[in-house]
């Protein structure tokens, strides 16, 4: 029941469609009060629109964007404040998403834009890594030897990227030898237009999660003109 979730708790963390955050807040928000943080998950759902539907109360509400690696304790979440978040509240959103990874803090205007970038993210290397996995097996290699060569070079490459300091194009300028093999893949790539179709991936996500955010506005404004004594 989550009435009684609320009532009991002393953060709640919105984990909903974004078509189902105003019934759910509709529920709850008479006993929501500012010494409970809620912590948003919801896609598309702006802070002005939870922080309104509460009651226009000084209830602390934080908007984050995490993603899959979490699962594996190597997640990065994106946390935005809402107007009436204190340090402490800030401090605490922080420590209970830096249990499965790393943190940072944006803007909430450039949420979409992470959302296109680290939240989907992770499908985009999923998808790298299976390109090249395959390409190991049609060059010769055994399926499962190929998988493995591919996911601990990605992830070692991920690690020295993230330990070194060094910018990316340095590091993979260590890799390259004049007349190489790796010029030779990497001149490939170029053709290939690799680097701006990954670009372009991240900004047709983000206009997606616009269109969205647009979308779970309108369906909730809907909603509540439809049942406007429960508003």
């Amino acid at each position: 029941d989550n009435r009684e979730v609320a009532e009991k708790c002393d953060i709640l963390i919105l984990a909903v469609k974004p078509q189902a955050i105003k019934k759910v807040l509709r529920g709850i928000h008479d006993i929501v009060d500012e010494k409970k943080l809620v912590v948003s998950i919801a896609a598309g759902i702006c802070l002005g629109v939870i922080e309104s539907s509460l009651g226009n109360r000084k209830v602390p509400v934080v908007r984050t964007m995490p993603n899959t690696p979490a699962l594996v304790q190597e997640g990065v979440t994106a946390i935005s404040p809402g107007s009436h978040v204190s340090k402490a509240d800030l401090l605490l959103a922080h420590r209970l998403f830096e249990a499965v990874g790393k943190t940072v803090d944006v803007d909430e205007i450039h949420l979409d834009a992470v959302t296109g970038l680290s939240g989907s993210g992770p499908a985009y290397i999923f998808m790298i890594i299976e390109a090249l996995s395959d390409a190991g097996v049609k060059m010769g290699l055994p399926r499962n030897v190929a998988n493995t060569l591919t996911v601990q070079t990605v992830l070692g490459s991920a690690k020295l990227a993230r330990e070194s300091g060094k910018h990316p194009g340095e590091l993979k300028d260590m890799v390259t030898s004049p007349g190489g093999t790796t010029i030779s893949g990497l001149h490939t790539l170029e053709a290939g237009g690799l680097r701006t179709t990954l670009m372009n991936a991240v900004e047709a996500a983000t206009r997606r999660s616009v269109e969205l955010g647009l979308i779970a506005l309108k369906n909730n404004k809907d909603a509540e003109e439809a049942n406007p004594d429960k508003g």
